[in-house]
């Protein structure tokens, strides 16, 4: 009884994939004919990088705009401010973040955050004995070669 079922079934089938004798008569040659595939030279490739290097530079190029005319906000409207971090190793660092009027020393490492100490926020103030800014590594390397 199954060998009838299968038969039939692949009956079934075979009838069903293919096309039937007049379908394939009425079918009118222009349209069996399949449609030619543009090809791809060197000059089809050229212009495909071309335009992706283009849009990837028009990419950078906003981003530098945006960060030139200080159209990032930094630090606005976020709970957590990050006021400075200092590496101790090579995967250790101890940073210290500002939550709500309160400074947190915190211990980073790849599978922990520890916090160390914390203190009310103050109000930071450069002091004039150290020198930070853009020229500090330069002046100290002068200073110790004896140039002014």
């Amino acid at each position: 009884m199954r060998i009838v079922w299968l038969a039939r079934l692949a009956w079934l089938l075979s009838a069903c994939l293919t096309l039937p004798a007049a379908a394939v008569i009425a079918t009118p040659p222009a349209a069996a004919a399949p449609a030619a595939m543009p090809a791809w030279g060197a000059s089809g490739l050229l212009q495909a990088a071309s335009g992706l290097a283009i849009v990837v530079a028009l990419i950078f190029l906003c981003a530098w705009v945006a960060r030139r005319l200080g159209l990032q906000k930094y630090n606005s409207g976020r709970l957590v401010k990050v006021i400075a971090s200092t590496s101790i190793g090579q995967r250790e660092r101890v940073v210290v973040v500002e939550i709500g009027g309160t400074w947190l020393a915190l211990g980073v490492t790849p599978g922990r955050i520890q916090s160390l100490h914390s203190m009310p926020a103050q109000e930071i103030t450069e002091d004039p004995t150290l020198p930070i800014g853009p020229g500090a590594f330069a002046q100290k390397l002068r200073e110790s070669l004896g140039r002014k």
